[in-house]
């Protein structure tokens, strides 16, 4: 709250908090005093030590008082008012803790300083006495390289030792002792060292008594894999021992483990009486040796102090020795166990020896036997562990026996079930549990000091439960030492000779599932809040008891006192030679020396942890604990803490005479302290007693008391509500039974989250503890931070028990409840707070349970009064206000949720009995029913009933034995208007159907109308129904129409029993979900209006090859509809259109099982599922001579139903890698080829014609490898058969008739012919013209231009509305893009910016000009760049198809100018969609008006004077964008077309650049003015010599070699004439004038750069340019200089050397 103007801690002034007052420990007679000198210094931390003590102010100052002995100086060794520490000055220190007589300081950035007494090493300062200033400890890590410090954030320290803490949650110690509990034989020890024994737990809270250690652990939590609890941790031996006697079994839990306890020497490591010590792995001392002959007793032992001081004698080397005091008696056991002549198998004492040491030790004033015998005082049932197994009041007593017994009855077969049935249950427990007389025979007489209770049977059996786990640690049983209670062993005489079926039943019966009633770990709260899950380990001198162990011995490592376990310790102090821990239930517990009573009760000594004996409803919740007294902070009267103390105490007259000094029996509270304000914190030390308060201004301080006490009285009332009343009932064994299944697993639920509750406000109450402590800053309290953490558990525990009481749980759970507590329900009454003794069981459970939701106005009411300490526009008000109301806000909600429950469960109550079972859910509640007949089903029959009753999660329709339940989510209501129809109808709309109601009065319809809208919408916010309670949550008029829901179909004949997730709307699926069916089937994706609609994925099981078959594709009314892939359970793959779940338009199948390649594919288009029209079919297993059955294939569809695939051209690359086979382009009908088509075969055979029912008949061309050709008649594949001409390589040719098949031998009836031998017959030389007999380009690919047409809106090419279709490309990106958002192909920041810019129309109006015309182009080039535009998609598609024709065995020449003509058509029909989309394009070549200066075409024959005028043609704008994709195989089939040409080509052109330049330049006829004399390299003019070679015209060499990497003839164009440019440039500058060329100058030089430029496949870049260069550009200057390279290829083929 500092910095803030409003917080009342600035109003306040420095004396109103802070207030340090201090008083001497002599019970009521000390009169508290401020401690004189400091001033208006504000007090934050006290440490006492035995005479002084150290202050921590405000400021991290650090002051002394007290007495110093470790100062020389006579007045320095003294200071009754507080001193300055100099050296801590400007250090900021946090936090002090004080030592016998050494002190210590830890500074904000967790440095530690320590000074004092330091003749033990305790101030970490080797060779020194005393320390006179505060040092510096240097703690660092070796275990780290390079060794790290140590960041220290709590100190304690003892009396010889010192303890830190550091932020890792690691203990360190250095001084002497074996309180260190360091793994070492060297003491003392100086340099500060890790308690390796605590490695790996976190250590919450350390504290340090005068020769002993205690540390807070959080506990571990449970691994998966569970230790086995039968046997001990440590030595690994059973726990439980049974023996098989003759007629007996003897079962014994008398198990001793050594380990975790080290005596002096070897001579005593066995000595222990009944150990039942718990150990753990790490805890075993290095120096352990076992033993197995001695018998020797413990040594009876001296309290470590005298009342008038503190014995020092101790030894530094040896500081855990224990012999001193032995009497001598006991020196002499050893002898006479081994005069024994009876051989002993066991190294403990038998019962004769036990009973000889207890006659012993009673004369011993200090250790009495009648002590340690001594039952505990009677315990308030709230006292009972949290852990332990629940039990009856009335039965509790054998219940560890009886589970004992049943469990151990598999092992040990009939005879101990047997003698378990024939034992009286009375004899077991009187023989078990000692009776009363014999007890108080124990005890001794301390019933006569009028402050023992008389303890019954039921209070012993309490105690038991209250340490259930004593008996596996403690190495002596207060209960147990006397002479028949010695050994727990039990011999049952075997009486029958069967198992008795009762028992039998007993451990057969159905027992409710055991609940952790513990959190599990991993909550929201656990990150914010303390754990409550501790354990608290002691190590040191245990003389006193005061290690809690219930022994006398030392420990050298830390051992876990494990009564305290399951208590929730979450404070734990230590005085000299006592022990005080405090739980989150506000009770203490104390061990150790109770010489004035400081333990609290009258138990002394106590060996082990005991609640102290403060009044009842007094919640502790500070301790302090000093030499001989102990202080405790309670809760006092309006919420002002009181101050308890027990300890020695001055009286004016002797009311003790019993006992030899003046003591407290219990707590008694001091009346002199009840004026010293608002104690927060209490200390104490020595002989003194310290507390620290805050004033109460404005409020403040007593709110934030108030906001702690209650919530201590609230959790001390759930844990009174777990302890007493659901671990009891979830004990009972027939519990299941009684309830039933469901009732059992409700009851577990509501019991979880009660018990959940219960821990967060532990952890809350915890927390406002140590806010009491701290600086009290309202912004850092816990439920102001996280108040939705508090909110939820709320809201969580109310749900539960509301499902608890709809199925009528209370009810059931009256009479289990009524036998338990014997029909006294007094406790119950107490707890629910009601005073009517006549009310029911159910009643009072009922309230019970409810009764944590009232809690919530006490925070609102809290909070607010909190708020109003502040100014109303501080943030702390506006927080606090906000908090207060939502907690109010929740509590009216609650209480609203539980009338619900309950009108719900009087409903059930009156409901036909037949339908209750099926509709009663424990989360269903009622809202509204119509059996007063308000609503009715419209046009319904006379007679007929019609129920609806609608409950917060569905509408029903009952109709006398059957009903119909309508799932809220999936329901819709609205008024219904139609003419000569009730006004008060509602039309109802479900997943399935719609039906009308009809209300009896307009009143009755709106109420209907607003409870459905206000159940459905409640109904689809789910956990949101209750949100920003602060605020108030706006109810809507009406719930959302469109929602997510999940409903399974029950009558729809097509989706019966199918289950939809998704969206919907008005009743209908309609957006993205997911739909699936029983048999496996699932579709996902997009639906309208209750079909599939849109992009999906489909599923469908194939059981016959246990695979799926799986779709990805776009869908259309309920079926597949457009471009999907489609993979077979077979292997087989389509990628292409759909219509009507059929394939239909164009697509790709690839057939076989093939990785790299496929045996077979097919692309082309579809109709009605079959192939038709023009297609490509590549079959690389196929061979010309092999006849195979059409490898079409039908395939059958169930009603189908996918994403993005890989793209064809893709998938064309993997399926074309393969060489053999053959390939079909052409015609199809039916499945079959059927038409004109191209076949050629890897074999280099090339064959056109015609085809029928799949084969080759009719009239065809066919080609082999060599030229040799046949034309003529056809009759199955490869057949000849009818008249034909057969014409050979060199031109001689048959023509007649033939029959037979190519390849294997032709019969042939006819003539033959030899044109070259006469002149007269060179007419009738053979010339075949290809493409005849094929497709026509225009043909093929039909369905893929339809599509992009469909795409576009138009139903044929051309007709549609451009406006249309702009709308349409908008919203085929726009859904393309959400396809794909998370494909990586689509995430580049370029291609989304390619987008963006598509999704704006060009604005082309008016004329076309030149900038429009650009702008134009530069659309069509981002267009083309991206498959998800229309016409992107249509290019890759055409390039897919493309290459799957010319690519592997379609790499034919013969194929060229199939390949030319088909590029051709592309670039007409694109630029008809072109034209489509931009009308303003004209139509054909038309020229666009120029604004800027061009060059003159004077070879044209047309004069545009000085301007030149750009011409439009379909080359000129499509090939740019179309041609570099197809570039690679288009080359591919000019290269094999020229092959032979270009080899001479390239042998000429090897041959002539041989010659330097001059002499090729003479050859080739250069003129000299021509020849240059010098050339310029690197900017340095050099001569040309005879034998230079490639220097000449070297830049036009190497601009004519770029022709060979650019794709489109207007590139190549270009690089032609930027040569001939630069020819003309290079003789400019040789010549020094213009000149003018003539093709007879200019021919020899270029082709002079045209040999020397060496490209090599220079025949195929003339005629690619020949075929496709635009024809605007034939006749211009580009025409020429082509037609140049042109004559030079030709001229080069035919040049010879002479």
């Amino acid at each position: 709250m500092a910095g803030q103007d409003t917080s009342p801690r600035e109003e306040e002034s420095p004396h109103e908090r802070g207030i340090l007052h201090v008083w001497k420990a002599c019970g009521n007679t000390g009169i508290p005093e401020q401690l004189p000198g400091l001033g208006i210094k504000v007090v934050l931390h006290v440490a006492l030590g035995t005479e002084h003590g150290v202050l921590l102010i405000e400021g991290g100052d650090v002051c002394s008082f007290g007495h110093f002995p470790w100062r020389p100086d006579c007045e320095a060794s003294h200071s009754a008012v507080p001193t300055l520490e100099q050296a801590l000055t400007g250090l900021h220190v946090i936090s002090v803790a004080a030592g016998s007589h050494h002190s210590g300081a830890v500074t904000q950035d967790g440095a530690v300083y320590m000074w004092g007494e330091n003749s033990y090493c305790q101030c970490a300062v080797q060779g020194q006495s005393h320390i006179l200033t505060p040092t510096l400890v240097t703690i660092s890590d070796p275990e780290t390289n390079p060794p790290e410090l140590a960041k220290t954030v709590q100190l304690a320290c003892g009396e010889q030792h010192t303890l830190a803490l550091s932020s890792k949650r690691e203990v360190w110690a250095w001084g002497s002792g074996c309180q260190l509990g360091l793994v070492t034989t060297t003491f003392p020890v100086a340099k500060p060292q890790k308690l390796e024994h605590l490695a790996g737990r976190a250590v919450m809270q350390i504290a340090c008594g005068a020769h002993h250690s205690l540390a807070l652990v959080q506990k571990p939590w449970p691994h998966k894999k569970r230790q086995n609890s039968e046997k001990c941790h440590h030595c690994h031996q059973l726990l439980l021992t049974m023996m098989d006697k003759e007629d007996h079994v003897i079962i014994s839990d008398s198990h001793y483990c050594p380990l975790g306890m080290a005596l002096s020497n070897s001579d005593h490591k066995h000595s222990a009486l009944n150990a039942n010590n718990y150990c753990s792995p790490e805890q075993l001392p290095h120096n352990h040796v076992t033993g197995t002959g001695s018998s020797e007793l413990p040594q009876p032992v001296q309290p470590e102090h005298s009342p008038d001081g503190v014995d020092k004698v101790e030894l530094a080397q040896n500081p855990c020795n224990s012999e001193e005091g032995v009497p001598p008696s006991l020196q002499q056991e050893p002898s006479e166990a081994a005069n024994n002549t009876k051989p002993r198998s066991s190294p403990y004492p038998d019962e004769e020896a036990v009973k000889a040491y207890l006659r012993k030790l009673s004369d011993n004033s200090q250790l009495d036997s009648s002590v340690k015998n001594k039952h505990p005082p009677s315990l308030p049932p709230s006292t009972t562990s949290e852990d332990t197994q629940p039990t009856s009041p009335s039965s509790v007593a054998p219940s560890t026996f009886n589970n004992l017994v049943v469990s151990c009855a598999s092992v040990v077969g009939e005879r101990v079930a047997a003698t378990y049935e024939a034992l009286s249950l009375r004899k077991v427990v009187n023989y078990y549990y000692p009776a009363q007389s014999a007890v108080a025979a124990c005890i001794g007489s301390p019933a006569s000091d009028g402050i023992q209770h008389k303890e019954t049977r039921e209070e012993l059996v309490k105690m038991e439960e209250c340490m259930p786990d004593k008996k596996s640690f403690s190495l002596g049983d207060i209960r147990e030492q006397g002479a028949e209670g010695m050994c727990r062993r039990l011999s049952l005489p075997g009486l029958l000779s069967q198992v008795s079926p009762r028992l039998l039943r007993k451990a057969g019966r159905a027992r409710i599932r055991s609940v952790s009633l513990t959190p599990t770990p991993g909550s929201e709260a656990d990150a914010h809040l303390p754990s409550l899950q501790t354990e608290l380990w002691s190590w040191g001198r245990g003389k006193e008891g005061q290690l809690g162990h219930g022994d006398v011995l030392p420990r050298l490592h830390p051992l876990c006192i494990k009564s305290l376990s399951s208590k929730e310790v979450v404070q734990v102090v230590a005085g000299a030679y006592h022990s005080l821990a405090l739980t989150t239930s506000s009770q203490v517990y104390s061990w150790g020396s109770n010489t004035y009573g400081q333990l609290g009760h009258t138990e002394s000594p106590t060996v082990m942890p005991r609640l102290i004996k403060i009044p009842e409803g007094i919640r502790v919740w500070d301790v302090a604990a000093g030499q001989g007294h102990s202080l405790f902070l309670a809760d006092g009267e309006s919420f002002q803490p009181s101050i308890y103390y027990s300890g020695q105490q001055v009286l004016q007259e002797a009311r003790n005479t019993d006992r030899g000094h003046s003591c407290t029996q219990q707590p008694v509270l001091l009346s002199s302290c009840s004026k010293l304000g608002y104690v927060n914190s209490l200390f104490a030390g020595g002989q003194i007693c310290l507390a620290l308060s805050d004033r109460n201004v404005m409020g403040y301080i007593a709110s934030l008391h108030e906001l702690a006490s209650s919530e201590r009285r609230f959790h001390c009332k759930l844990s009174a509500v777990k302890n007493q009343i659901l671990k009891p009932l979830l004990g009972l064994d027939n519990l299941a039974s009684i309830l039933g299944s469901t009732l059992s697993q409700l009851l577990q639920d509501t019991a979880s989250k009660f018990s959940k509750l219960c821990y967060l406000i532990g952890q809350h109450t915890v927390t406002l503890n140590k806010f009491l402590h701290g600086l009290k800053d309202v912004k850092t309290l816990v439920m102001l931070e996280h108040s939705n953490i508090f909110l939820d558990t709320f809201k969580e525990y109310s749900s539960s028990v509301g499902n608890f009481l709809v199925v009528g749980g209370f009810q059931a759970l009256a009479k289990p409840t009524v036998e338990l507590f014997n029909r006294n329900m007094q406790t119950l009454q107490q707890l629910s707070e009601v005073t009517d003794e006549s009310i029911h069981a159910a009643d009072l459970l009922h309230t019970l349970f409810y009764m944590p939701i009232r809690h919530l106005h006490e925070y609102a009411r809290v909070l607010l009064k909190l708020a109003t300490c502040f100014e109303v526009v501080s943030k702390e008000y506006y927080k606090l206000q906000e908090v207060s109301c939502q907690c109010e806000a929740l509590g009216l909600y609650l209480k609203k949720k539980r009338k619900e429950a309950e009108y719900t469960y009087s409903f059930w109550k009156t409901f036909p009995g037949k339908m209750t079972d099926s509709l009663r859910k424990p989360e269903r509640r009622l809202i509204c029913e119509s059996s007063n007949r308000g609503l009715t089903l419209q046009h319904a029959g006379r007679f007929s009933i019609n129920w609806f009753i609608l409950f917060n999660d569905a509408l029903v329709h009952a109709q006398f034995s059957t009903h119909h339940i309508f799932p809220l989510v999936t329901l819709w209501v609205e008024p219904h208007f139609e003419e000569n129809s009730n006004l008060n109808a509602l039309k109802i709309t479900t997943a399935e159907e719609q039906f009308i109601l009809t209300a009896a009065s307009p009143q009755e319809k709106t109420k209907w109308l607003r409870a459905i809208n206000q159940a459905v919408d409640h109904s689809l916010s789910g956990a949101q129904e209750h949100v920003n309670p602060g605020l108030g949550s706006p109810m809507r008029a009406e719930p959302p129409i469109s929602r997510t829901a999940t409903y399974t179909f029950y009558k729809d004949p097509r989706l019966k029993e199918a289950t939809y997730e998704g969206r919907w709307l008005s009743g209908k699926p309609h957006g993205k979900g997911v739909l699936q069916w029983p048999d496996g089937r699932m579709y996902t994706g997009d639906f309208r209006n209750g079909l599939e609609d849109g992009y999906g994925e489909y599923i469908i099981p194939n059981k016959t090859l246990k695979k799926n078959d799986h779709y990805q594709g776009h869908w259309k009314e309920g079926k597949m509809h457009g471009h999907g892939i489609y993979k077979y359970a077979t292997g087989e793959v389509y990628e292409g259109c759909f219509q009507d779940n059929m394939r239909h338009g164009h697509g790709l199948l690839r057939s076989g099982k093939l990785t790299s390649s496929c045996p077979s594919m097919f692309i082309g288009q579809w109709a009605q599922d079959k192939k038709m029209g023009y297609g490509v079919f590549d079959d690389i297993t196929r061979t010309p001579a092999v006849k195979r059955p059409s490898p079409a294939r039908r395939v059958g569809w169930s009603w189908p139903w996918t994403s993005q695939a890989p793209s064809s051209a893709h998938l064309i690359d993997q399926a074309t890698g393969g060489t053999g086979g053959e390939k079909y382009m052409g015609m199809w009908l039916d499945d079959v080829r059927h038409g004109n088509g191209v076949v050629v075969t890897q074999f280099g055979l090339y064959y056109e014609g015609a085809f029928s029912n799949n084969k080759m008949v009719g009239y065809g061309i066919l080609l082999s490898e060599d030229d040799t050709s046949f034309e003529g008649e056809f009759s199955d594949d490869w057949i000849l058969n009818g008249k034909g001409i057969l014409t050979m390589q060199n031109g001689d040719y048959f023509e007649g008739s033939f029959s037979g098949e190519w390849g294997t031998g032709i019969k042939v009836a006819g003539t033959y012919f030899k044109p070259n031998l006469y002149e007269d017959d060179r007419e009738k030389s053979r010339v075949l013209r290809l493409g005849k007999l094929a497709v026509h380009p225009d043909e093929k690919w039909k369905a893929m231009f339809d599509e992009c047409w469909s795409q576009l809106g138009c139903e044929c090419a051309g007709q549609g509305d451009i406006k249309k279709a702009w709308d349409n490309i908008a919203v085929c990106l726009t859904t393309s893009r959400r396809q794909h958002k998370d494909s990586p192909d689509f995430r580049s920041r370029s291609h989304t910016q390619t987008l963006e810019s598509l999704e704006v129309i060009p604005q082309i109006v008016g004329p076309l000009t030149l900038d429009k015309y650009e702008t134009i182009r530069r659309y069509l080039m981002k267009a083309c760049d991206t498959p998800l535009h229309p016409l992107g998609n249509l290019l890759e598609t055409l390039v897919a198809v493309y290459r799957m024709t010319y690519v592997g065995v379609g790499a034919n020449r013969r194929l060229l100018q199939q390949a030319v003509n088909e590029i051709k058509s592309y670039l007409i029909r694109i630029f008809q969609l072109v034209r489509f989309l931009f009308p303003d394009l004209p139509d054909g070549d038309s020229l666009i008006p120029g604004t800027h200066t061009g060059k003159e075409d004077s070879n044209g024959g047309k004069d545009f004077a000085d301007h030149w005028f750009p011409v439009i043609t379909s080359c000129g704008l499509l090939l740019p964008v179309l041609l570099p994709r197809l570039y690679p195989p288009l080359f591919t089939l000019y290269a094999l077309d020229n092959e032979r040409e270009e080899d001479i080509y390239w042998e000429c052109v090897l041959r002539l650049n041989k010659q330097p330049d001059l002499s090729l330049l003479s050859f080739l006829g250069v003129q000299p003015k021509f020849i240059p004399d010098t050339v310029s390299i690197l900017g340095e003019k050099k001569e040309v010599q005879a034998i230079t070679k490639e220097v000449c015209y070297a830049s036009a060499i190497e601009s004519l070699q770029q022709i060979s990497t650019t794709f489109t003839p207007a590139d190549k164009l270009n690089v032609i004439q930027q040569t001939f440019e630069e020819i003309t440039q290079e003789v400019l500058t040789m010549l020094q004038e213009d000149f003018l060329w003539s093709m007879d100058d200019l021919f020899p030089v270029f082709l002079y750069v045209v040999l020397r430029a060496r490209i090599r496949n220079l025949g195929s870049e003339v005629h690619l340019i020949e075929d496709l260069m635009d024809p605007s550009v034939q006749h211009g200057e580009q025409g020429i200089m082509f037609t140049t390279l042109k004559a030079c290829y030709y001229q080069i083929q035919h040049e010879k050397l002479t």
